[in-house]
């Protein structure tokens, strides 16, 4: 079976910082991945990797089999133009720490537009889907509103819905609760569930180590750029082998 994700030696540096010194893991389809450790640890530049925000220094990465922003002909790579990496980039959904709605467009504008500007989808295709996914993340009856008029959690649940809309083969989520106030952090975690229930592959960023522990397949401890630990929830955050695990689970649960 194809990893849905595979990296390969991953480096990425920005000017002089080394950020990510040498990632190798593998995701499986249907697998939820939970990535953790301490701020600045690298986590959330790779998942920008991973849909090409960000280019890589050196390595390989590979979604569903295929290289991420290059082509390779011989020993060479060739980056991808920008209208193929956007097309690649369909196939995989993101949701960030800020929800990055449009402020000036509804719930229902937000989770439509683009299945309709990249897809060249009917307008009334993408209404009828994203109608079902508000309804999915519990906001049918929020659609007509602006992000303005919704809290934290609504909009993040918005979020969700959009990247849904674009019927993705893998979800990555950057923190998708940690800019929340406590109570609306579950609605989120929810959401996430049910798309674990359904066999979304999910790569998920995260603070939230109990949603890690019971939702999780896998989790990954990142320090200092590279992979420190690695192996079931149960495993890692109960009974980790590292002393820089132990440190860093000490602190947050």
């Amino acid at each position: 079976m194809t990893a849905m994700v595979k990296a390969e030696g991953v480096h990425k540096s920005f000017g002089p910082v080394q950020v990510l010194k040498g990632i190798d893991l593998e995701v499986a389809p249907r697998e939820v991945f939970c990535l953790i450790g301490p701020s600045g640890s690298g986590k959330s530049t790779f998942l920008r990797c991973i849909n090409h925000l960000e280019k890589i220094n050196s390595g390989r990465l590979y979604v569903d089999g295929e290289l991420v922003g290059y082509r390779q002909k011989g020993d060479k790579l060739y980056e991808l133009k920008d209208r193929e990496v956007a097309e690649k980039r369909s196939d995989i959904g993101m949701v960030f720490q800020r929800f990055n709605l449009f402020p000036h467009m509804t719930a229902l504008e937000n989770v439509i537009e683009a299945p309709v500007q990249v897809k060249r989808e009917s307008k009334a295709v993408a209404r009828e889907r994203a109608l079902k996914l508000l309804d999915r993340v519990g906001l049918a009856d929020k659609a007509a509103n602006y992000p303005s008029q919704l809290s934290g959690g609504q909009q993040q649940r918005v979020a969700i819905a959009r990247a849904l809309a674009m019927e993705p083969k893998l979800m990555l989520f950057d923190e998708p609760t940690s800019a929340l106030d406590p109570e609306l952090v579950g609605d989120v975690l929810d959401v996430m569930r049910g798309l674990a229930e359904d066999g979304m592959t999910m790569i998920v960023v995260t603070h939230e180590m109990g949603f890690a522990r019971e939702v999780g397949d896998s989790v990954v401890f990142m320090d200092d750029g590279v992979v420190v630990e690695s192996g079931h929830p149960r495993e890692v955050l109960t009974n980790p082998r590292h002393e820089r695990t132990k440190s860093f689970l000490s602190k947050v649960l």
